[in-house]
């Protein structure tokens, strides 16, 4: 799982720009489904056959997009000016590494900050808006700049690549892009499991990995009206509450399992499909955490409003320090996650028949 998910998390795809990532999802599953297609969107669109067809048909999402930014203006000394694409807290944007896809290729750099000796000409207190920050990349010049293949509109993402945390025997990892790289990663092992036991019972499923998520839900907004699948799952992350920073409430724990997702600021969960994750992590032993977080949403808060309405949940990977360059998750929960998953899909018979008023 590690591997994997160092290949998803160090490529450059903010929302807009997932090309790199879909292309890589893509060569990784496309001899394992049955189907797979690029919408008008970006989404990433994986069918697998129903094995079962008395079984519903289930739709599971991951977003493959990233917070990050785009080339805005090239300065004359060099320097680029740039504009964010989802997210983020000014307060950590100062002096953190970055990568530019250029046509070139993949550009490092730096966004600039001033040396602390210049402090005492300015207000420590005060927070740089992403407006007056640039983008250092070793340039003197505009036209040096061009000639690394950079220039306004291209993507820009964090330059932190992926590595093991502490003394490495952890089983946690920390880097960039986690959100919700780790999401792809689970429904790529998903269909690595599926590939590998053809006779598991399933009804049809679909694996989908959005874009644009980071900016509004827009490449989920569009999913099930084509798919129109009886039951849904988004995979995310969701920000832990372990620390001991004054806001945190010891809720959603990293390491002790994915969370099963009650309410956001985008879904209220389906009854029928919360209940079901529940039971079937408590039949398989496998830890989980409920989830009530109002600060977040998530696909499956665009997938659940569209068509006739879908009946949907959200499996979350607890996560540290989201929405930075240092996100922190546990390679573990991101396995039980596979299996919380993998069991819903095989225990989703029981939901046959069923809806609102039987929960």
């Amino acid at each position: 799982m590690y591997n994997l998910l160092k290949k998803l998390c160090e490529l450059v795809g903010p929302s807009g720009f997932e090309q790199d990532v879909q292309r890589f999802i893509k060569n990784e599953i496309q001899d394992k489904v049955d189907k797979i297609e690029v919408d008008a969107l970006g989404n990433l669109i994986a069918a697998i056959k129903a094995t079962d067809p008395q079984m519903p048909s289930i739709l599971l999402a991951a977003h493959a997009d990233e917070i990050g930014f785009i080339v805005k203006k090239i300065e004359p000394n060099g320097t680029l000016r740039f504009e964010q694409l989802g997210g983020f807290d000014n307060r950590i944007l100062l002096a953190q590494p970055v990568t530019i896809k250029s046509s070139e290729g993949y550009i490092e750099g730096v966004i600039g900050a001033l040396a602390v000796h210049y402090v005492k000409w300015d207000d420590p207190s005060r927070i740089a808006s992403h407006r007056d920050l640039y983008i250092d990349v070793g340039a003197s010049s505009a036209t040096e700049v061009l000639e690394m293949g950079i220039k306004v509109g291209q993507p820009i993402s964090y330059g932190s690549g992926l590595k093991l945390a502490g003394d490495k025997k952890r089983n946690r990892v920390i880097g960039k892009a986690l959100d919700d790289r780790a999401g792809c990663a689970v429904l790529i092992s998903l269909i690595n499991k599926l590939q590998a036991n053809p006779k598991a019972q399933h009804g049809e499923i679909y694996c989908v990995f959005t874009v644009q998520e980071e900016v509004g839900l827009r490449g989920a907004s569009v999913l099930s009206q084509g798919i129109k699948p009886d039951f849904a799952l988004a995979v995310d992350t969701t920000p832990t509450s372990d620390t001991y920073d004054v806001l945190m409430t010891g809720t959603r724990k990293l390491g002790e399992g994915p969370c099963i997702k009650i309410a956001d600021k985008s879904l209220i969960s389906h009854p029928l499909v919360t209940g079901l994750l529940e039971e079937v992590a408590i039949e398989q032993s496998i830890p989980y955490q409920q989830e009530i977080f109002m600060g977040i949403g998530t696909d499956a808060g665009a997938i659940h409003m569209t068509s006739t309405g879908v009946s949907t949940g959200v499996v979350s990977i607890p996560s540290r320090y989201t929405h930075t360059p240092t996100e922190i998750i546990d390679l573990e929960d991101l396995e039980n996650t596979v299996l919380l998953v993998e069991a819903f899909i095989f225990a989703s018979k029981k939901l046959k028949g069923k809806n609102f008023l039987d929960t």
